[in-house]
């Protein structure tokens, strides 16, 4: 009995040890997201109900309870013209980024050599897409083809279609490059999912006749629905919070402007927060419907 008590009482102090650490960990994480993102989130949306002036000595707060939400909504057009096209392309690029990660990820699945320099060459504009060198590209036009757009034949063809398919499909003719350029991450996750499907189970459907297409669509795609509402979040967080991102340098240039102030920029950044999630919510519904479809 009195082993037992004693293998009892190691048992929990190991247990509680092993809590403790994890609670260590999950500490530090916590402390950092309150000091650095919480905080000065409280902070933030305390400057958007107020009209704030900034002085040598002091921040003078004037209330102006939520003058500058309904100013950013209803009396400047720029504003909200911004936000609608950052929803249109935000919501276009994802199938784009998506279908195009998950072919080269399958491409790099194969067994074949110098795979390990094709998965070096597809994340390589992870590596280099600092904000300078982006803006850099994106200044000298290298991440887009305007002059496909301006072709007479993509022009009659954009005519032809109707006035709320014109913006995206002429947004995705001509910014594919900087589109794709965003798919470095989004592979390695797909590769890293594909490589832990079971191959006995695609052995299995080939003696049951299943054809690779078949494969493709019965295992491959079910398999990934998890990994695709992961990657298609990430790919969403990615565009929003991107350095050349339309609607961000819009508030920052407001942040010191003389019609603007801290106060307005600060509540344009809580409507661009509430639109992005409004994107989330978008497509964690329709990966989620299309995932329950799936299985039922």
């Amino acid at each position: 009995m009195n082993l037992m008590n004693v293998l009892r009482k190691n048992e929990m102090r190991h247990s509680t040890r092993e809590a403790l650490y994890g609670y260590a960990f999950v500490l530090i994480w916590v402390v950092g997201f309150a000091l650095f993102t919480f905080i000065p989130l409280i902070q933030t949306f305390l400057y958007s109900l107020n009209k704030v002036t900034v002085t040598a000595t002091t921040i003078d707060l004037v209330f102006v309870q939520w003058a500058n939400y309904t100013r950013a909504l209803f009396t400047d057009p720029t504003f909200v013209e911004l936000l609608i096209s950052y929803l249109v392309e935000t919501l276009v690029s994802v199938p784009i980024v998506l279908i195009f990660s998950l072919i080269i990820a399958m491409f790099l699945n194969l067994n074949f050599r110098g795979k390990g320099i094709f998965r070096t060459i597809f994340f390589l504009p992870v590596v280099i897409t600092s904000g300078p060198v982006i803006q850099e590209l994106t200044s000298q036009g290298a991440t887009s083809a305007p002059g496909i757009a301006n072709s007479p034949a993509v022009a009659d063809f954009l005519a032809q279609l109707p006035r709320y398919l014109q913006t995206p499909i002429q947004y995705l003719l001509t910014s594919f490059i900087l589109i794709l350029w965003f798919s470095g991450v989004q592979i390695l996750i797909y590769l890293a999912s594909l490589q832990k499907i079971d191959k006995s189970v695609y052995e299995a459907a080939a003696i049951d006749g299943a054809s690779a297409w078949e494969s493709f669509w019965k295992i491959t795609l079910p398999s990934l629905s998890t990994t695709t509402m992961i990657v298609a979040i990430y790919t969403v967080i990615t565009l929003s919070h991107f350095s050349e991102n339309k609607v961000i340098k819009y508030v920052y240039n407001q942040t010191y402007a003389v019609q603007g102030g801290i106060g307005y920029a600060s509540a344009m950044s809580f409507l661009y927060f509430f639109v992005l999630v409004l994107v989330l919510a978008i497509v964690y519904l329709l990966m989620n419907v299309r995932t329950e479809k799936k299985y039922n």
